[in-house]
């Protein structure tokens, strides 16, 4: 497909919602500034724009122009977010590919996304010849770096001299920019459609939401691929750094922000939860660091006060979805306050800017405060629509707004608390119970490290309330003890039926509790004679 002509293209960019153009701007303003930091690698803004320029020259030579699909399965790298980069200098569209995924689901999403030219590092070269060799639309297979198998990137640009990087390129605002797969717990993920619009959007948004600093390093850990990519452009787009790491492992994790001097990072819960529980306070100095975003999946009352103790007030919480590209509401640090706010520790905050969030009924109606209802969004941010699923696309952006499938209530100062999933809540004994109210109430018990409720079909009740907790390290959980814990709190009709001692939650490439795995597991034989009304 041909590219908008010269004259198309400048009734387009008036907007200024052009992606490519945004990144070439960042890359043109801070050229003798540190962009990206791997260890001992060092990379200024300067060298990544002729990375970037060399990679894109790469590209068009394997046949990438306007609409084409790349693709990426790495670790994390500078040049990983740089092949991202050149892919929308070139109007291409982008999918990164899950590292912890199965090579059957990475053939299934590459051929979803009619992925020409994939991008894989050395690691994973061998799941990268598997694919190129099944997927059907797949052409060719580059490696960061050397390997058996498909050509080493880094040579390939060698080959080429960089070019001065040229904005805004051949796509325009609502051109597809990523391609990003949900994470897939129920059935074949999606492919949400996030355009150039969107990925602005989430720079703008970002910037002003998410109290980040003014001169930005940010320490990420989580595959750039996937979320972690959220905070970086904002980060390079202020002239910030973004340090990079391989891997979480809390020791390391907090060594970089010492020694790295970092003042942002983006973490999940359940990250939060190793750092609070394996290792000690004050090992590490930790004063560098302003902010630590935090999302993905709901965080309890209890925990969240503990990592305020630890951590101090540094915490801010973002919501959102791949639909929006992470962009809805944030909490901000001054709002999380255990001693005078309290009730703020289960609340995701107010919109960001630029994001109207409603709290609609079954007819879409907004619903007064203080009563459930989904949370849905209107925004820049929101995706064109789920790739290939014209069905779904139109159940989910209906009557102008992104319907989450988050059950959630406004209160009077516009603050959302978000109940449960729509599909997650209970029906037992005929009363609607939410899983996230009882997962509070047996999170604050201090033996226990992290939960899951969810209901299992039952012949008496419907669906019984079941608890997968985690002990602390070292602790012993009294099952009885939980229970009754919850009866005191939220009544005997929410009370769990069956409490589940367990070594670890399943989890969801992206971080989330994979409630799908947990009820494939068989409840234990006491678990299973027992009947507790």
């Amino acid at each position: 497909m041909c590219p908008p002509s010269a004259d198309d293209r400048s009734e387009l960019y008036s907007g200024g919602a052009v992606y490519s153009a945004a990144i070439v701007e960042a890359f043109q303003r801070f050229p003798e500034r540190e962009a990206f930091v791997l260890g001992d690698r060092r990379m200024t803004f300067a060298e990544g724009a002729a990375s970037m320029s060399r990679i894109q020259q790469v590209l068009a030579g394997l046949g990438i122009g306007y609409r084409g699909a790349v693709g990426a399965l790495s670790v994390n790298l500078p040049e990983v977010w740089l092949t991202q980069a050149a892919t929308y200098l070139l109007g291409g569209r982008y999918t990164g590919l899950h590292p912890m995924g199965s090579v059957d689901d990475h053939v299934w999403v590459c051929d979803d996304a009619e992925i020409e030219v994939l991008v894989v590092h050395p690691h994973f070269a061998a799941a990268g010849q598997q694919i190129l060799e099944r997927a059907t639309t797949v052409r060719h297979v580059l490696v960061f770096g050397e390997a058996e198998v498909g050509e080493d990137l880094f040579a390939a640009m060698k080959r080429h001299e960089p070019r001065p990087l040229e904005a805004p390129g051949p796509a325009g605002p609502e051109d597809i920019a990523w391609l990003q797969y949900t994470g897939g717990t129920t059935g074949r993920p999606k492919g949400v459609m996030l355009s150039q619009r969107a990925m602005v959007e989430l720079a703008r948004a970002g910037l002003a939401s998410w109290q980040f600093p003014i001169h930005p390093r940010y320490l990420v850990a989580p595959p750039i691929t996937h979320a972690g990519v959220m905070p970086l452009f904002p980060t390079l787009v202020s002239g910030g750094t973004v340090v990079l790491l391989q891997g979480f492992e809390p020791a390391s994790f907090l060594r970089t922000i010492e020694q790295e001097r970092v003042n942002v990072t983006l973490v999940v819960p359940t990250m939060i939860y190793a750092l609070l529980d394996h290792t000690a306070p004050g090992e590490h100095d930790l004063s560098s660091l302003e902010v630590m975003l935090y999302g993905a999946s709901p965080i309890t009352p209890a925990r969240l006060t503990e990592a305020l103790e630890r951590f101090g007030p540094k915490l801010v919480q973002i919501y959102g979805q791949t639909e929006c590209v992470g962009i809805t509401t944030s909490l901000l640090r001054e709002e999380h306050d255990p001693v005078n706010r309290p009730e703020l520790l289960t609340a995701c905050g107010r919109p960001a800017l630029g994001t109207k969030v409603a709290v609609l009924d079954e007819s879409d109606r907004q619903v007064p405060p203080g009563t459930p209802g989904e949370i849905c969004v209107r925004s820049q941010a929101v995706m064109s629509g789920y790739w290939k699923l014209p069905e779904l696309t139109a159940e989910t952006l209906r009557n102008g707004w992104l319907h989450t499938g988050d059950i959630g209530v406004r209160d009077e100062e516009g603050f959302l608390h978000i109940v449960d999933r729509k599909k997650d809540m209970i029906i037992t004994g005929g009363f609607n119970v939410f899983p996230k109210e009882i997962e509070n109430v047996l999170s604050g018990h201090p033996d226990v490290a992290s939960v899951a409720v969810l209901g299992r079909p039952d012949p008496r009740w419907g669906e019984a309330v079941t608890a997968y907790v985690v002990p602390r390290p070292g602790a012993t959980l009294d099952g009885e003890e939980l229970k009754d814990l919850v009866k005191r709190a939220k009544g005997a009709h929410q009370a769990p039926k069956h409490v589940v001692v367990i070594d670890a939650l399943p989890m969801t490439l992206v971080g989330k509790i994979d409630k799908k795995q947990l009820r494939a597991l068989d409840l234990p034989q006491a678990e299973r004679a027992a009947d507790s009304p």
